[in-house]
């Protein structure tokens, strides 16, 4: 129960978020026919939060170190990318296809 009222905050947290982008674009005379189709989507939204969040911690920040040291091989940032990714799809099941559509769209270089 405590998982799922985490994930709808965090639900909550990227509506709010999304519509916070939306108003601060419209606001600075954006069109919203043109940029609305490229924004995420909230589930996406929470996926980049939970990302971010674990980007900060020790045993991941050493390991995106490597992954995207100039000297790492080719395709570590995508293991590295892939690992992360499905780490937040294991914890939290119902986000298993915005992290999917996250890992599509990963650039090679974040």
């Amino acid at each position: 129960m405590a998982e799922s009222t985490t994930l709808e905050r965090l639900r909550q947290d990227a509506r709010d978020e999304l519509s916070a982008l939306i108003e601060l674009r419209c606001r600075l005379g954006e069109d919203p026919w043109v940029f609305l189709p490229d924004l995420p989507s909230v589930d996406e939204q929470v996926v980049a939060t939970l990302r971010e969040d674990r980007l900060h911690s020790e045993r991941w920040r050493t390991v995106r170190a490597r992954a995207y040291h100039p000297a790492a091989r080719e395709g570590d940032v995508a293991k590295f990318e892939y690992e992360l990714l499905r780490e937040i799809a294991l914890e939290h099941p119902e986000l298993s296809s915005a992290v999917w559509l996250v890992l599509d769209r990963v650039p090679s270089r974040w």
